[in-house]
């Protein structure tokens, strides 16, 4: 309530919420026993026509978060394929397996499979570390398996900010590039495990790994038209 004074009386200003219209009350006409409302004194009415909007800042960008998140067996390539998505277009890159507690990392290297119990926490532990990065507007690329809807569903903090590319192969191909690999805790005995979990999508982008990496990069840079507007992270 905006107060004034006009002639020697003491008036005011006043509104109901939200609206555009104000009446003129004389204040000294309320009797100060308990709440009451100004709109018993219809002495004026008037309405106050809303400041011009300035379209100048409607125009400038303004920062927004987005998650693109690599997903696919071990073996499928999704460290490499994110790190180098991630380089080209300067966005932040996270290592799904870096969120691992111990006991699922020592789980795996004893050759036994991950149960959706031992994945929960580390869901868990991967949504907030999105939510973190949405919620200051970085872009993110995450390599992460993501083989269950149920996973992805957890990770979908926001559809529209969250995005989901497959990498598929032959299981031949997987194989090989396991037995390839020494620098990883999860053996390659734990493939067959991973391939019964997943559940591939019907409506995500889904890649073939038989193709150059740059190839597939620039597949997923075509596919979003977001990726393509100047890093905002």
């Amino acid at each position: 309530m905006e107060k004034f004074k006009l002639g020697g009386m003491g008036w005011a200003l006043a509104s109901s919420p939200g609206s555009s219209k104000f009446r003129l009350m004389n204040t000294a006409s309320i009797h100060p026993v308990g709440p009451i409302s100004c709109w018993q004194f219809p002495l004026l009415t008037m309405t106050v026509k809303p400041a011009a909007r300035d379209h100048r800042a409607e125009s400038v960008p303004v920062s927004e978060g987005q998650v693109v998140i690599i997903c696919g067996v071990s073996g499928s390539g999704k460290t490499t394929v994110g790190k180098a998505l991630a380089q080209r277009l300067h966005w932040d890159f996270l290592e799904g397996d870096d969120f691992h507690p111990p006991e699922n990392i020592a789980k795996m290297q004893r050759g036994e499979p991950l149960q959706d119990a031992d994945r929960k926490p580390w869901l868990y532990r991967l949504r907030a570390e999105l939510s973190a990065h949405i919620a200051r507007g970085n872009r993110v690329v995450l390599a992460c398996s993501a083989l269950k809807a149920s996973y992805r569903a957890m990770l979908c903090i926001n559809p529209g900010r969250v995005h989901f590319v497959f990498l598929t192969g032959d299981r031949p191909l997987l194989s090989q590039r396991l037995s390839q690999r020494s620098d990883h805790f999860m053996p390659a005995d734990l493939l067959q495990s991973q391939l019964d979990a997943l559940e591939l999508p019907d409506n995500e982008f889904i890649l073939s790994i038989d193709q150059p990496v740059a190839k597939i990069v620039d597949s997923i840079i075509h596919r979003f038209s977001f990726m393509r507007e100047p890093s905002r992270s």
